[in-house]
């Protein structure tokens, strides 16, 4: 098999904690503690739990927004903490990120077409003004965006037509690998199907490779060909999306399986629901052992002394958990 687009092995994101006008270090936040996973070329890998589980801080790292504390990110074989800034400058273009807030991530005083100019024209090369016209108008049509929209300023646009612009930026980029962050988070259920499907269309024109960042198992089942889900900090379960829903081993996926509405009502009244006991712990203080055993129903001794390694318990199926 070809190397992954991208690989990450063992990344851990800690933040200092520190009080007082001496900043005197009292801990660390573990955002990000031990994941690993890898993507190929065109593929999409989803990362989903709860808020604060670390899946954007994740995501950050793998951008170079954010350092990792130990760890590797490797982009096309190169480690990006050791590359050179020619390496990092050259590879920088080809990672690119969609916001979740549509609102809140353009220049409310740029047009939609001086926004993409300016991402088409941050490569250095120099193009005619016909040249970038054509471009605009391109990516325009790549996201379903009429040619009209160019002179369009963000507050004249819909929540819709405005994610489709920050993805139509990202695209002007030529990425091979776009970090989406809970891109559909904030737009109404049926733009949400819309923009889904554009992902899905654009993977199949281009043949990039997408990190799909979401809390909402029933959005990332339709984008991504392979699932990991993150609790506290770490990757609980690793499987193919299909055989995820129809076999999900660790508890804690379970748990948000059958939290997902579905909507044959005599179904719904049938089906266990889970709930889970407490709440996510800080990840300034981790249980010990596994990080999801307070809140456990299968939990065993073992469980609150040793940390569960992420093991392939069947072909393509990887989890961390002592009971399974």
């Amino acid at each position: 098999m070809a190397d992954p687009l991208l690989s990450v092995e063992n990344l851990k994101v800690h933040f200092p904690v520190t009080r007082g006008v001496t900043r005197r270090p009292i801990g660390a936040l573990k955002a990000v503690d031990g994941v690993s996973f890898a993507i190929n070329k065109g593929e999409s890998f989803g990362l989903v739990g709860e808020s604060g589980c670390g899946k954007t801080t994740t995501g950050k790292s793998v951008l170079g927004l954010i350092a990792p504390s130990s760890g590797r990110i490797l982009y096309k074989g190169v480690d990006l903490a050791k590359a050179t800034q020619a390496e990092a400058k050259a590879l920088r273009r080809e990672r690119q990120l969609i916001f979740q807030d549509p609102y809140g991530s353009l220049d409310p005083r740029q047009s939609a077409f001086s926004i993409l100019r300016e991402a088409i024209a941050a490569d250095g090369q120099r193009r005619s003004g016909a040249d970038i016209q054509h471009e605009v108008s391109v990516l325009l049509r790549t996201v379903e965006l009429g040619a009209d929209m160019g002179s369009r300023f963000p507050h004249e646009l819909s929540g819709g037509q405005r994610q489709r612009l920050g993805i139509a930026r990202a695209l002007a980029c030529k990425p091979e690998l776009i970090v989406c962050d809970e891109p559909v988070s904030a737009l109404d259920v049926s733009i949400q199907a819309q923009i889904i499907n554009l992902f899905k269309s654009l993977q199949k024109i281009t043949g990039v490779s997408y990190l799909f960042i979401a809390h909402d198992l029933a959005v990332v089942r339709h984008v991504s060909s392979h699932i990991g889900v993150m609790y506290l900090g770490n990757i609980v379960e690793i499987t193919g999306s299909k055989h995820l829903y129809s076999n999900p081993l660790h508890p804690y996926t379970k748990a948000l399986l059958s939290a997902i509405p579905i909507t044959d009502y005599y179904q719904e009244q049938k089906r266990a629901r889970i709930v889970l006991k407490g709440d996510v712990p800080s990840p300034m203080n981790k249980p010990s052992g596994c990080p999801f055993h307070p809140r456990c129903s299968l939990a065993t001794e073992p469980c609150s002394v040793i940390p569960p390694e992420l093991r392939v318990v069947e072909p393509g199926h990887s989890v961390a958990c002592h009971n399974v």
